[in-house]
């Protein structure tokens, strides 16, 4: 019987639309997860989807790269679905210009914060200059945080897999940590989501409210294009004090 069941499985993972399925049928669980406990922000649904997507491959035996060869069409949808941000901050646009001037100085103390505060940690423990150089982009979305790993000189790799911890810990701990410090206004809230979470952190603030949602995805944004201005400038810096 478990012959018969390698053979079927090895059959399957030839099919390019495996990754896509499976991956699919892992977020609909994870979802379902979610909601059975009142969506509890330790139950996050894209923590639960890669530990089973982790696990599997791990069982299994599955390269990764056979893997995405299906999920890349879930890959794909993140650019139209980052531009369908574009309403939601449309219809907020009264407000993010009255905020204008609050909203910078929160973007451009939280970018540096982000950048400094990793960068710091990581060569008070020692870390290598390419492990350092790789962990400074890790708040900002998967795309542009490999980017400029890869012009700086890191691993986009690592850094790669920093990031979407450093989401799914943000999405996990934020809400919490914001109401323990008593700040109630969705559009803060979001925009500190956005700021330290990218992209998933916007996709729980959504979770929360529209308006929420909307000023976490202006954060993700100019925190991309801050990080991406800062970082290297920064890097000339690091290196010597790594090296």
């Amino acid at each position: 019987m478990e012959p018969r069941l390698n053979e079927i499985w090895v059959y399957l993972s030839a099919s390019p639309l495996l990754g896509l399925t499976v991956t699919l049928l892992a977020y609909l669980f994870a979802n379902a997860v979610h909601r059975r406990l009142d969506m509890h922000p330790l139950a996050n649904p894209v923590a639960i989807a890669v530990l089973m997507l982790v696990l599997l491959l791990s069982i299994t035996g599955t390269p990764y790269r056979t893997y995405f060869e299906g999920a890349q069409f879930v890959h794909f949808l993140l650019g139209p679905a980052t531009v369908a941000l574009a309403l939601p901050l449309y219809e907020q646009r009264a407000r993010i210009r009255r905020m204008a001037l609050p909203l910078l100085a929160g973007l451009l103390a939280g970018v540096t914060t982000a950048v400094v505060s990793a960068a710091a940690i990581a060569m008070a423990l020692g870390a290598s200059p390419q492990t350092v150089l790789s962990l400074a982009p890790k708040s900002v979305t998967t795309p542009v945080a490999m980017g400029i790993a890869e012009r700086i000189g890191g691993l986009p790799s690592l850094t790669a897999t920093l990031v979407i911890a450093t989401g799914m810990l943000g999405a996990m701990i934020a809400l919490p940590l914001l109401r323990l410090c008593r700040i109630r206004s969705h559009a803060a809230a979001g925009f500190s989501m956005g700021v330290a979470s990218h992209g998933i952190g916007t996709a729980r603030a959504f979770q929360m409210s529209e308006e929420m949602g909307a000023f976490a995805g202006l954060a993700m944004g100019l925190a991309a294009l801050l990080t991406a201005i800062l970082v290297p400038a920064l890097a000339a810096w690091l290196l010597p004090v790594t090296s």
